[in-house]
């Protein structure tokens, strides 16, 4: 498929590579809106369902009811706060053993995997109240 140049989807993914905190269609808006003044949210998340279509970018669904979005589209594990709702990556040493792990457990054809991680980040965990 052969899409015709758009500054506005430019604008969106430049922004996604720079981020690595996973981003709504709001924050990225509201980002985008800088240099374009006049774009709607309806044209930001039209572009962002586009470039998932595409495997351009990856659409996160946490579970919190609002997509995420990640401009880094190799397998890898994403950690989400369950108290401030951050998502970040997860650094592992290797992801590949899930999906050996999957197929040799599965007669079907497995196309991919999203795992997330849950608990506190090191903010909140630092934060958090202490046990006596």
């Amino acid at each position: 498929m052969t899409l015709k140049y758009s500054r506005q989807r430019e604008a969106v993914k430049q922004f996604l590579m720079t981020r690595r905190d996973h981003p709504t269609a709001d924050m990225v808006y509201r980002h985008v809106r800088n240099e374009f003044p006049n774009i709607s949210l309806g044209t930001v998340y039209r572009n962002l369902t586009l470039l998932a279509n595409l495997g351009e970018i990856s659409r996160l669904r946490l579970g919190d009811g609002v997509d995420h979005f990640d401009y880094d589209t190799h397998p890898h594990i994403h950690f989400v706060c369950s108290r401030c709702k951050s998502v970040s990556d997860l650094e592992t040493e290797e992801t590949s053993l899930i999906n050996e792990s999957a197929v040799k457990h599965f007669d079907g054809q497995i196309e991919g995997h999203f795992t997330y991680f849950y608990g506190l980040c090191p903010r909140c965990n630092e934060n958090r109240p202490k046990s006596r």
